[in-house]
């Protein structure tokens, strides 16, 4: 792994940007819509960095991986104007959606399962659907974390606001570690062997 936890900071602007799509606000914590928030704050805590400073209608930090300086981001304008957020610091550092890795909840997905996807549309999930509207691209690289089909008599907008059981947060755990992997790869341009390592 090319995480580095004590290493000195890397000059120049970030390269990079690894967004993880959430809602703000405690009652959201450990809700399925927010396994990206989860995921990010996995990757910071891997890379010895905090998620605390608010720029980009965004909480943020800075963090090396994979010998790039990356902006870790959990937007704070709620899931459905996700755009607002990313475009704003892809604006700002000249980033283009190729280095823009987009990790989110996919609810065609069993739990802790993960999907690699090098573009493509949002796929009914409106934080991408943000995304790709105000950015006008569709080519984010994105890791999908599964967070289970919506049962039989709920409906869709409280199921993906319903919490993780003790058992199901500790797959989407395990699913975040994975996904730190498969973003360091993606960072060092190798998307395939991601796809196919974790696929």
């Amino acid at each position: 792994m090319l995480f580095k936890k004590k290493s000195p900071p890397l000059s120049g602007a970030c390269t990079h940007i690894i967004a993880g799509l959430g809602n703000p606000d405690k009652k959201y914590e450990n809700t399925r819509h927010n396994a990206g928030f989860i995921a990010v704050d996995a990757i910071a805590e891997k890379c010895g960095v905090s998620i605390d400073r608010l720029k980009y209608k965004s909480y943020c930090a800075t963090a090396e991986i994979g010998g790039h300086k990356v902006l870790l981001m959990k937007p704070q304008t709620y899931m459905n104007n996700s755009g607002q957020a990313l475009v704003e610091a892809m604006n700002f550092y000249k980033i283009p959606p190729e280095n823009c890795v987009i990790i989110f909840d996919d609810i065609s997905l069993d739990v802790g399962k993960m999907r690699i996807r090098r573009k493509g549309s949002d796929g009914g999930q409106k934080g991408m659907r943000s995304i790709i509207y105000l950015s006008g691209s569709d080519a984010f690289p994105r890791i999908k974390i599964g967070t289970g089909a919506k049962p039989e008599g709920w409906e869709l907008a409280n199921w993906v606001l319903s919490r993780f059981s003790d058992s199901e947060r500790k797959l989407i755990d395990e699913a975040s570690l994975k996904a730190m992997e498969a973003a360091e790869l993606i960072i060092s341009g190798n998307i395939d062997k991601a796809m196919n390592q974790f696929n």
